[in-house]
């Protein structure tokens, strides 16, 4: 079997219950939802465009604990509050991950952890020769 690491960054916000922010695992990582939370744990006021930022960053700063960057991620899966907030969220995304396109999976939800309006999460490739 293969070993399994958690993997926790203060530059993220803290799980907000019984989970990692991550875990290691036969070279890949798996990452928790990530939602609009500071890494003080602070929610993120605002539409979809500010909470998406902040999400992107907490992902960015979990894949960084692992020795990965966005464009180490191979899928994401997204989840929306309101399918019509892809558009605006879509921007945000296509910036985040500029010319890397992961494969994604977006779904509209009923709702989600302090009721924010958007949840990613992600696996990636941990790239030999970076720590884990």
């Amino acid at each position: 079997m293969a070993e399994i690491t958690p993997v926790h960054t203060p530059n993220a916000p803290a799980a907000i219950g019984p989970y990692s922010q991550a875990v290691a695992s036969g070279g890949l990582l798996f990452t928790s939802g990530q939602i609009a939370l500071r890494p003080d744990g602070s929610l993120v006021e605002g539409g979809v465009p500010e909470q998406t930022a902040q999400v992107l960053e907490n992902l960015r700063a979990v894949l960084a604990a692992a020795g990965c960057a966005p464009t180490d991620v191979i899928k994401t899966t997204v989840f929306l509050r309101d399918m019509a907030d892809f558009p605006v969220f879509n921007q945000s995304y296509a910036t985040f991950f500029g010319d890397h396109r992961p494969a994604r999976s977006t779904v509209a939800v009923l709702g989600l952890p302090r009721d924010v309006r958007v949840e990613i999460e992600a696996v990636a490739a941990i790239p030999e020769g970076r720590p884990r």
